[in-house]
């Protein structure tokens, strides 16, 4: 389904649903994470498990954000509240900014006051390769909603999600370092995990920046060459878009030869509406008629 056909009303049901069961997953991954980290006295697993409690932070902020987004337009807000779940996956940054600087602290007092070998045992590592196949599940599920939903929140976590992969491989990996001897291995994999945290945050915010300051949501060449292709169009111009995956508007001037009549003119500017409606995904275009 693509983002612009989505059903309105259905759309918003659908993603609750979904963070509600990304929800119970994501704290069950979380429980295990600390459990083991505060068993083994691992400063990489427990701050693997304070990068997965964003993900249910994500959850609950998502859940409050999709239902003000789902709110229709009012007089204060003419093209509705979509940018409201832009917003959120904006906040996102803000977790991960704050986990990213307790990590980073953690493991710089770590390495300056040395590390001890980890005690961790074959189960707990057992339980983390869980995990590990837990996040996988949720962030390809996740991001495939995204994309078939149009959600700015949904992909923004499902980013999030995502680097838990890769950041579990790595504090698995300073685990079976640190039960070798190697101790020092605990705080650098750490620091890793910060790296990974902060690249993660300039991602959503690369993604979320443009919606929100009205980048255009089509390039203005590919709106004028699908106008341009409807019959009795002589040229487009003057073209503006704007709005995220589920929600895009743009506005158009269409020149028309100033011999046609005003039924044929809008009969013309019916047709170059429902063109670029259709080709690209738009969920709602104003076309201006000049005479040439």
């Amino acid at each position: 389904m693509s983002p612009a056909r989505a059903d309105a009303h259905d759309r918003p049901t659908q993603i609750k649903r979904v963070l509600l069961g990304l929800l119970a997953a994501n704290l069950a991954v979380v429980a295990a994470k600390f459990v083991i980290g505060a068993a083994s006295g691992s400063l990489a697993v427990l701050s693997d498990g304070v990068h997965s409690s964003i993900d249910s932070i994500n959850n609950v902020l998502g859940l409050a954000v999709i239902w003000v987004a789902a709110r229709g337009p009012d007089e204060d807000h003419p093209y509705g509240h979509n940018k409201f779940e832009t917003l959120g996956a904006l906040g996102i940054v803000g977790f991960l900014s704050i986990s990213g600087f307790e990590v980073i602290k953690g493991a710089v007092a770590r390495l300056i006051h040395g590390a001890e070998p980890l005690a961790i045992t074959n189960t707990q590592v057992a339980v983390l390769v869980g995990t590990l196949f837990i996040n996988s599940g949720v962030a390809v599920y996740e991001n495939r909603r995204g994309h078939e939903l149009g959600s700015e929140i949904l992909l923004a976590d499902a980013a999030h999600t995502r680097a838990d992969v890769f950041i579990t491989l790595g504090v698995l990996s300073g685990v079976m370092l640190s039960r070798a001897g190697f101790g020092f291995a605990d705080p650098l994999v750490a620091l890793g995990i910060a790296g990974v945290i902060v690249w993660i945050a300039y991602g959503i915010v690369r993604r979320s920046v443009p919606v929100l300051v009205d980048e255009h949501a089509v390039p203005a060449g590919v709106i004028r060459q699908a106008a341009e292709a409807v019959a009795g169009v002589h040229s487009a111009y003057q073209i503006r878009s704007r709005g995220a995956r589920h929600q895009r508007f743009a506005e158009v001037t269409i020149s028309v030869d100033r011999t046609a009549t005003v039924d044929a003119a809008h009969q013309i500017a019916d047709a170059v509406e429902a063109r670029l409606r259709v080709e690209l995904e738009l969920h709602e275009v104003l076309i201006h008629i000049e005479p040439c």
